[in-house]
């Protein structure tokens, strides 16, 4: 068997600093609580060997009732400012990991509704990073998930002023589209492709990579948005697909292909990528 890994695959930058903010924290505040407000990043994995360290997972609705002592780390995709103020006000010392290209989206959301401009997002409805981004913007905020979405908002005045940012982990296709979309409808329209290369990288790797396997495995948690991406473009690009958390998960049809291709989300541990591979190659023999 032959396993061909993507150009580009696994952590991104920004979840990998947050999982260094955690260990971290988590190293320096022995004898104090230390939480993750949310998951910390979207795989189970790599949140069980952290939950081992001691790392408690700690959800909004339970704020009022942290120990004010506690330490409390924001997770890779952001926060509301509303929910940042609540931590504060518990006396609760506030590691912000949020990915930095985030924290560019918020602070652009905030200073261009500030403005009066109207901020739309693509992005997709419950998203971690959505909600964050929409409380920087306020009332001046919409979300658009698809071109759908995109040709339902009515045209703007011709002196309405709007801004279009996007989920770091949007497809770059349905963000051209929906931008298509927009700037007929909004003659002073702002657009920031803000979908972080990492994204992309992975993105067009995998379309290199498809062509060249007759399967594509994607390592990544299903309850991540940018591992659910590349699902869909290997699926629409190979004759087989298939997302898999472990090596445990690996589909038997897989280990009778001649070339099996490998992608991993951007939340994906290096070894849990590893050990994938080396279940294949041994049982592809």
């Amino acid at each position: 068997m032959n396993v061909v890994l993507a150009d580009v695959l696994g952590y991104c930058m920004g979840v990998r600093r947050a999982m260094d903010s955690a260990r971290d924290s988590l190293e320096k505040n022995t004898g104090r609580a230390v939480y993750s407000l949310g998951p910390l990043i979207h795989n189970q994995t790599a949140l069980d060997s952290l939950e081992e360290k001691g790392l408690k997972v700690l959800m909004e609705t339970d704020i009022e009732r942290i120990e004010k002592n506690s330490v409390v780390i924001v997770r890779a995709h952001g926060i509301p400012p509303a929910i940042m103020s609540r931590l504060e006000a518990r006396g609760c010392t506030v590691v912000n990991a949020t990915c930095p290209r985030v924290l560019a989206s918020q602070k652009n959301a905030a200073k261009y509704a500030g403005l009066g401009c109207t901020v739309i997002l693509a992005g997709d409805k419950n998203h971690g990073e959505v909600a964050g981004i929409a409380g920087y913007a306020g009332s001046k905020f919409i979300l658009v998930e698809n071109r759908s979405d995109a040709e339902k908002i009515s045209k703007f005045a011709d002196d309405e002023e709007a801004v279009l940012l996007s989920q770091t982990t949007f497809s770059l296709e349905e963000f051209e589209q929906i931008k298509t979309v927009l700037t007929e409808k909004i003659k002073k329209l702002k657009v920031f492709n803000t979908i972080c290369p990492a994204t992309r990288e992975r993105q067009e790797a995998l379309h290199r990579l498809c062509p060249n396997a007759d399967g594509i495995l994607v390592v990544g948690g299903k309850n991540s948005a940018n591992t659910k991406r590349l699902l869909q473009i290997a699926e629409e690009n190979c004759r087989r697909a298939a997302l898999i958390e472990t090596s445990a998960e690996i589909p038997k049809d897989f280990f009778k292909m001649g070339t099996v291709g490998i992608t991993a989300g951007a939340s994906t541990p290096d070894d849990v990528i590893e050990g994938v591979v080396a279940a294949l190659k041994q049982k592809g023999l």
